[in-house]
């Protein structure tokens, strides 16, 4: 599957990089990210949101174990001056994004045999 961002995608992806950098010095430890910038075929294979910042080069899923576990993550880019439009602990990892609206929204997501909700907070 070609997972190539379009031009009109790598400006975005840009500004996803500028994000992941400062969040790696908040936390000043090495990230592992899992997740970046998707297109429609790979969001719809790991059953996305069809709404996903991933689907416009905006978010990013990873984790910091040396730094700790994602709630002290979530925690620790929340208190942050860090722009960034969501950071959502997701179970065993952080989903962040860097989308222009920059609401800075802290919430948990909770899994669930009806799907997953979320929650404002961590």
């Amino acid at each position: 599957m070609d997972n190539t961002p379009p031009e009109d995608i790598v400006a975005n992806v840009n500004v996803l990089a500028r994000g992941l950098e400062q969040v790696r010095a908040v936390l000043g430890k090495p990230m592992h990210i899992d997740s970046g910038y998707r297109c429609v075929a790979l969001n719809s294979a790991v059953k996305g949101a069809q709404d996903s910042a991933h689907l416009r080069g905006f978010a990013a899923d990873f984790i910091c174990p040396e730094f700790g576990e994602p709630l002290s993550i979530v925690r620790a880019l929340s208190n942050s001056a860090i722009v960034f439009d969501q950071c959502i602990q997701e179970g065993t990892w952080v989903h962040i994004s860097f989308d222009p609206k920059a609401r800075k929204e802290i919430m948990t997501a909770h899994f669930g045999p009806n799907g997953t909700t979320y929650t404002m907070g961590a």
